[in-house]
Parts: C-alpha cells; sequence; structure tokens
C-alpha cells in the first residue's frame, strides 16, 4: 500500500511513511535514523510530500486492518513504564 501510494506521488515508501506521521499532528516530530548520505537525502525529501486526505484516508484504512501481535517492549522494560491514562 505504501508503494501504490508512493507511486502515485513519485515519492518513496519511507517518504510516504515519514509524511504520514508529520500529517498526525503538529507536535509529532519524526527522528528517521540514517546510516549514508543517500537515505538523508531522501529522508530529507518528504518536505516534497503532500498527503491528501484521500491519501491518509488510504494509509489510515490499511493500517486499521493490521493486527498488532505481542508487546510494545519486553516485559522487562515494560514494568519500567508508566502504562496509566
Amino acid at each position: 500500500m505504501l508503494r501504490r501510494v508512493a507511486e502515485r506521488k513519485g515519492a518513496t515508501p519511507a517518504q510516504i511513511a515519514l509524511a504520514w506521521l508529520l500529517a498526525q499532528k503538529p507536535w509529532i516530530v519524526p527522528i528517521p535514523g540514517t546510516r549514508n548520505m543517500d537515505h538523508l537525502e531522501e529522508n530529507l525529501g518528504v518536505i516534497k510530500v503532500q498527503l491528501t486526505p484521500e491519501d491518509l484516508r488510504e494509509i489510515d484504512g490499511a493500517l486499521s486492518r493490521i493486527t498488532v501481535h505481542g508487546g510494545r517492549m519486553g516485559e522487562r522494560y515494560m514494568r519500567e513504564v508508566d502504562q496509566t491514562e
């Protein structure tokens, strides 16, 4: 699905993922890792990617169909995290 959106937008799947994160809330700041200059340039290219409301609905719809298995972290680390809401 990310590839499909990326092809329509002339972007990479990684750029679509970063653009989706940036579109969620104004205070969300993704911190992508990179090992080389090509990946850094790819990550920075996200500023040229504009996702439409339809794009966001398509991505959100696909994400809603994914079943998450297991915990966010190992049990040892989860004991250290405040899990109250």
